[in-house]
């Protein structure tokens, strides 16, 4: 690996493509390339294809993928299994077929059992059922980890899947119908901050109980880890990335409405799933390989608000 290797972030544009590519920049590697989805239909294996045997990269890094939250998967189950099937399997095959040295895999936490032992272990994968409010990514994901695990003990080509932990950071998605909890969360409190009830501030509505318990980890800091793995050998296919540390649903309400300002009611709705009751990933063998997360959350919250302060004018409303 040098500064000059060819390396093709898919799904640049988004949250997470774009904080790898703005991490790589910062390092100094000048030969990146990327493609919209205008440009490139990440589904359409023959565009794929092409686009590998015109480009020829050295490095692939996999950071496209449909994505949502809890309502977004319920609504939407064919696209969330299918699209991302299409898109990590079109990107997979071509990396092989253009023998493409070292594939990265983003994947996601959900891929582990529902009710699995915690802090989850990437021995836990496949050894129970999913959570059935994601189970559609899920699955999705799960292929694409083993697709990578099969090319590295078939070719012993170096394949191998970062499982993130929940992301946040610049460039979220804030649309509420498609978002996940902590932007939700941030929009929600930010449109009530600013709508009255009775002369007061407006209550903020939030699903399920507060009870479960999530981890975080800001985008800049998933960006550094894959940075991390492109510069180091990794001895197995499968790396959780993560804080290590979790909080409930309800202490991230509490603090985010401290963060943005808000004074009015919080309203638990639970007649809302709550989903998977908690979801802490063990991050030894990251750890263990020398990498560790560096961004604390209020601090990283803090400065999504502000992007989202910054931008929000120019949010889109997501249509599946």
């Amino acid at each position: 690996m040098n500064k000059t290797t060819k390396i093709y972030i898919a799904g640049h544009r988004g949250m997470v493509g774009s904080a790898i590519w703005r991490a790589l920049e910062t390092k100094g590697y000048n030969n990146l390339i990327g493609q919209s989805s205008k440009e490139l239909d990440l589904r359409n294996q023959q565009a794929v294809h092409d686009f590998f045997d015109n480009e020829k990269p050295e490095v692939v890094i996999d950071a496209a993928a449909r994505v949502g939250g809890i309502l977004a998967n319920n609504d939407f189950p064919y696209q969330f299994l299918m699209e991302n099937m299409q898109i990590q399997n079109n990107l997979i095959n071509a990396s092989l077929k253009a023998d493409v040295k070292k594939f990265i895999f983003l994947g996601s936490s959900c891929i582990y059992p529902k009710l699995a032992p915690q802090p989850l272990k990437e021995d836990y994968l496949l050894t129970s059922s999913l959570e059935p409010t994601n189970e559609w990514y899920a699955i999705a994901k799960i292929t694409g980890v083993k697709a990578c695990e099969a090319i590295r003990k078939q070719y012993g080509k170096d394949y191998i899947s970062l499982m993130p932990t929940n992301l946040y950071g610049s460039f979220d998605n804030f649309d509420l119908k498609t978002s996940h909890v902590l932007p939700a969360m941030i929009r929600k409190f930010h449109d009530a901050k600013h709508s009255t009830v009775n002369g007061q501030q407006a209550p903020v509505t939030l699903w399920g109980s507060g009870t479960p318990m999530r981890e975080f980890l800001h985008v800049d800091d998933m960006a550094d880890a894959v940075v991390f793995a492109l510069e180091n050998q990794f001895q197995d296919n499968l790396y959780n990335v993560g804080t290590g540390t979790d909080l409930t649903i309800k202490e991230l309400a509490e603090m985010i409405q401290r963060i943005v300002g808000h004074e009015g009611d919080i309203i638990w709705d639970s007649s809302k799933p709550d989903g998977t009751p908690r979801k802490l990933m063990d991050v030894s063998k990251m750890t263990s390989a020398g990498w560790q997360a560096k961004i604390g959350l209020e601090e990283g919250i803090k400065g999504t608000y502000q992007w989202f302060l910054e931008n929000q004018d120019s949010f889109k409303e997501v249509k599946m």
